[in-house]
């Protein structure tokens, strides 16, 4: 199969790729790469002919190929529909026994695409999901969904694939195992084009990048070509040389040592709260049915500790932290402390929520796309989705720096819909963090995110922990993308504890 591009031009939502211009020949595969927002994702859609776009796109099928003449795209996570024929969902929604009852298992979804079990067993086999079969979709991690949407598309063989950030949310043995899939795909005659923010998310089979910036076509040229610019790039040491691309928070930000105080409310404004252990859980145990998603969780994390919790995809990690922010009904059948106060005991999901800033993958899937940028951000001071209560000023202007500090002033009165995958979810951390919770756990915060913008909110985090006493409770699959504070680690795997441990260097 081939595919050229001459001068298309692609718009949405004041948003406009100009002049995208590219071939590709027989047994060549594509990344899309650039900073988050610079139109990655829309230029993948028109690909498929899932976007209207003008100039002129020719996609050259093979006569008599044995795979079907059509592109797929997959997208960089699949509305799920239930029994009752409806795509509603709320991110709490896979913790209710009663949704995940109403929920397709894994098995009944794939027999709608392929009847072909012994191709389904293998794909699961590979992505080493076997023991999702017949679970619930509901019940599935960020990381395992990602893998359900893989086998999904690969399923039906097809000419042309388009994969939205396929690694991201996926741990290293998932990786590499996707990596090695896609390598066999493509030597299948599958034409691959794949999105990706960070380069060691660009697979090993592709032959070109394409890079973005802005909405504008950088540049067009073989991976080989791309990377080593890259590195040579990365070797500069004159800042001024480096192109507008690299995405930075401005300096009062990245300086680690600058009074944030400034930028958040005191914690007295919030209502202070004195507390020795921030989480104290004895024999937690969580199960669906019979499977057990954790077993015997013993964990104790006290004021002003920094905690990494690691552990690959379905290890039970978020529904570890949904036990935490009040979103799992579980909490209350089990021996758990926050804040020194036993759950149960007579307080609101408002209450808990209040000394907690929190993130997460589900977060972010299901987030009200209706609602401004600046109001996504104010609605941290609540723990609401939408602001339905006035500002202070003081609040007001917390809210527009930390927006400008992050780069998104811009974007204050766009709706969460003008904007892109990325840019939500800097919005949403920033969210979790402007009423300067005593509490702030953040799962997988830089899903999505580029190299460039990770690298500067992790210097934001570290900021925050070193000025203040601040709890932390940080999920990821990637080292070096955990803050410099954390002070302790916890591994988990198949929902037990597999270690603790303390880190001298942190804090």
């Amino acid at each position: 199969m081939k595919l050229t591009a001459n001068h298309i031009v692609i718009k949405q939502g004041g948003f406009e790729l100009p002049d995208i211009s590219f071939s590709l020949g027989e047994q060549e595969n594509l990344v899309i790469t650039g900073a988050s927002g610079s139109g990655k994702t829309l230029l993948a859609k028109a690909l498929c002919s899932r976007m209207f776009l003008t100039g002129e796109l020719n996609r050259e099928y093979s006569v008599g190929s044995d795979l079907l003449p059509k592109a797929v795209f997959v997208e960089q996570r699949y509305a799920i529909k239930n029994r009752s024929n409806t795509f509603d969902g709320y991110y709490q929604q896979r913790y209710n026994c009663a949704d995940n009852e109403d929920s397709y298992t894994v098995a009944e979804e794939l027999g709608f695409i392929s009847g072909d079990e012994e191709r389904i067993d293998f794909l699961l086999k590979e992505l080493h999901i076997t023991y999702l079969k017949n679970k619930p979709l509901l019940q599935l991690s960020s990381g395992e969904h990602k893998r359900f949407q893989i086998v999904k598309a690969l399923l039906v063989p097809t000419q042309m694939l388009v994969l939205d950030e396929p690694f991201v949310g996926l741990d290293m043995a998932s990786r590499e195992k996707l990596n090695t899939l896609l390598s066999e795909t493509a030597a299948g005659g599958t034409k691959l084009i794949v999105t990706a923010g960070a380069r060691h998310h660009f697979p090993d089979c592709a032959t070109h990048v394409l890079e973005l910036d802005g909405g504008r076509q950088q540049l067009f040229s073989k991976k080989e070509a791309f990377i080593t610019a890259e590195n040579l790039l990365s070797h500069r040491t004159d800042d001024a040389e480096k192109p507008a691309r690299h995405y930075l928070l401005n300096q009062s930000v990245q300086n680690p040592m600058t009074d944030l105080r400034n930028m958040l409310p005191s914690r007295t404004q919030q209502g202070n709260i004195n507390f020795e252990n921030a989480i104290l859980m004895k024999n937690v145990t969580v199960k669906y049915g019979e499977n057990i998603i954790l077993d015997n969780i013993n964990w104790q994390v006290k004021r002003g500790e920094r905690w990494l919790l690691k552990g690959p995809n379905g290890a039970g990690k978020s529904t570890l932290m949904s036990l935490v922010t009040a979103d799992n009904p579980q909490a209350y059948s089990q021996e758990i402390y926050l804040f020194d106060r036993r759950r149960g005991s007579g307080e609101s999901i408002w209450d808990i929520k209040r000394n907690i800033g929190f993130v997460s993958p589900e977060m972010t899937a299901f987030f009200d796309r209706n609602i401004s940028c600046f109001d996504t951000v104010a609605s941290g001071y609540f723990d609401t989705v939408g602001l339905y209560r006035k500002l202070s000023d003081g609040q007001t202007a917390q809210v527009w720096n930390l927006l400008e500090a992050l780069e998104l002033k811009d974007l204050a009165y766009k709706r969460l819909t003008d904007i892109s995958s990325g840019k939500l979810k800097l919005l949403l951390l920033a969210r979790a963090i402007i009423k300067n919770p005593p509490l702030l756990i953040l799962d997988e915060p830089s899903q999505g995110l580029d190299e460039s913008q990770t690298a500067a909110f992790v210097k934001l985090v570290d900021a925050v922990c070193l000025q203040t006493d601040t709890t932390l409770v940080y999920i990821s699959h990637y080292a070096n993308e955990s803050p410099a504070c954390i002070s302790h680690v916890m591994e988990l795997s198949g929902g037990r504890q597999t270690a603790v441990t303390t880190v001298s260097s942190g804090g």
